[in-house]
């Protein structure tokens, strides 16, 4: 019992939800799924008429899909790569590492050298984390709804 109250603790203290501490990594998904998280999230872009760029990593953490819509910008294709990768490494949304680090208390992930910018969600299967989208070109509200958009897809 005393180990389980430490270890809330020490969470509650670091900023990570027990959720994601407890979520391991799973099975890729398959090409067909991440491919439908890839529409879903261009719909919710085109619908906004944002140019967005989007990627999506398998339970490796590598590339799996990108798609750069028409007038995102090219700069936009490494950063949202790296949203997704960080989203993945860390198996937990990009907003909530800046936020971590924004706050100061995360202050180390900035050697990490991954995307600390909102934008990219881990894509979770029965609490096991599948992969990740990352998304890049507009705000990043706006990349954060595209990205949300491709992750509903997945429910």
């Amino acid at each position: 019992m005393l180990k389980a109250m430490t270890l809330a603790v020490l969470l509650a203290l670091s900023g990570i939800a027990p959720a994601a501490a407890q979520q391991s990594y799973g099975t890729s998904l398959s090409l067909e799924h991440a491919k439908k998280i890839l529409a879903a999230a261009e719909a919710e872009a085109i619908k906004n008429n944002w140019q967005s760029v989007i990627a999506i990593v398998d339970a490796t953490g590598h590339l799996q899909l990108l798609s750069r819509m028409d007038n995102a910008p090219y700069g936009s294709i490494k950063i949202a790569i790296g949203k997704a990768e960080a989203a993945f490494n860390f198996r937990m949304s990009t907003k909530l590492l800046q936020d971590r680090v924004n706050s100061g208390t995360a202050m180390h992930l900035l050697s990490s050298g991954a995307t600390l910018i909102e934008g990219g969600l881990p894509l979770v299967v029965n609490s096991k984390v599948v992969g990740a989208i990352g998304v890049s070109g507009g705000t990043t509200s706006q990349d954060a709804q595209v990205a949300k958009a491709g992750l509903d897809a997945l429910q």
